[in-house]
């Protein structure tokens, strides 16, 4: 196993750099301290042709000037929306800056996907990878509280790439964080993921209003297009008349809750590359979103944005749950550690 890395020019006077980490099979995964964003991950396709599976840029000013996409990046404080950018806590009503008016989303003007983090190596028997840290102050975006934020990726003989984050408050705080990575196992943005196909130990779905916001009801999967317990290829939540996927622009963008007694897993599979990623999780819950809003104007290494182009599996707690009593709580107390852990492994299907 081994690493390298390369300059990635600056941001606000701070260095940027883009860290690569190689498995002894081969398998690599990038990331920059800018937003903790995963640049790339490579991993060969059934004839053994090792290529990109994630959207990505190749310049930090890109990832600057496309920041609305979120690429590969940590979100945070909260991932996900907040209706009105606003909730009480301990009786106390706090405002946060409303970056998709009227709402707060993926943590305000500048949320976590768009800090320098600190960062450093690390070598363990089996794994090698980065850790990042950063502080985030009191009154951040509205926040309460100072939080110490780490994030690890860890790259592993098993071609597994294992997520974790952890954090301290020392006021109660609302905390739920994912990673921001767009898949797409054709290899090299060969095609879009409408023909990948999703198997996810999932029982229901929220229902969002028109601001995809979450209603408060939680939609069983039985019968509709989120039913993925058997399997079910993205493009069917694309092509129907279902209200929900029609709302979200002709797809997903929708919290899928996790089985009660199930395993929280899930994976994405594209048959003709032979690609299959598998995701397990500590979270209640994984955003299943399309691509539906990608646009023209990125250019993902030559290829045009477009939608459908990525899919992404943010796991998390419930979007909006600061607001929703019914929901698992996102509330951290100071005498309480957060953490949420999510792997990745991939591998070649026949």
């Amino acid at each position: 196993m081994n690493y390298s890395q390369r300059p990635m020019g600056e941001v606000n006077g701070e260095k940027i750099t883009e860290y690569t980490f190689t498995n002894n099979n081969g398998m690599s995964f990038s990331s920059i301290n800018y937003g903790c964003i995963i640049t790339k991950i490579i991993v060969p396709d059934k004839d053994g042709n090792k290529e990109n599976v994630v959207l990505g840029f190749e310049t930090v000013e890109e990832y600057r000037q496309n920041s609305g996409p979120y690429l590969g990046a940590i979100v945070g404080r909260i991932a996900g929306r907040i209706k009105a950018g606003q909730f009480k806590l301990n009786g106390q009503e706090y405002r946060l800056n409303a970056n998709t008016p009227p709402n707060h989303l993926h943590g305000g003007n500048v949320g976590w996907s768009e800090v320098v983090f600190d960062s450093s190596i690390v070598e363990e028997e089996e794994a090698i990878g980065i850790r990042y840290t950063y502080h985030s102050p009191d009154g951040e975006e509205g926040y309460p509280g100072n939080f110490d934020l780490t994030v690890d990726y860890l790259l592993t003989n098993d071609n597994e790439i294992v997520l974790t984050y952890k954090g301290k408050t020392d006021k109660e705080t609302p905390v739920t964080v994912t990673n921001h990575t767009y898949f797409n196992l054709s290899g090299n943005n060969k095609r879009d993921i409408t023909e990948h196909e999703l198997i996810a130990d999932v029982d229901r779905f929220l229902e969002l209003d028109e601001g995809f916001i979450p209603t408060g009801k939680m939609v069983p999967t039985e019968n509709t297009p989120f039913d993925f317990a058997e399997g079910k290829l993205l493009k069917e939540g694309m092509d129907n008349n279902f209200e929900q996927n029609i709302l979200v622009g002709n797809g997903y963008d929708h919290p899928l809750i996790f089985s009660a007694e199930g395993t929280h897993s899930a994976i994405l599979r594209d048959k003709e590359s032979g690609r299959e990623l598998s995701l397990v999780t500590n979270q209640p819950a994984i955003i299943l979103y399309t691509g539906n809003q990608l646009e023209d104007k990125y250019d993902f290494n030559g290829v045009i944005g477009r939608k459908y182009l990525g899919v992404c599996l943010e796991t998390q707690g419930l979007p909006d749950a600061i607001n929703h009593p019914e929901f698992p709580s996102v509330v951290l107390k100071p005498e309480d550690t957060y953490y949420a852990e999510t792997k990745w492994k991939f591998r070649v299907i026949e």
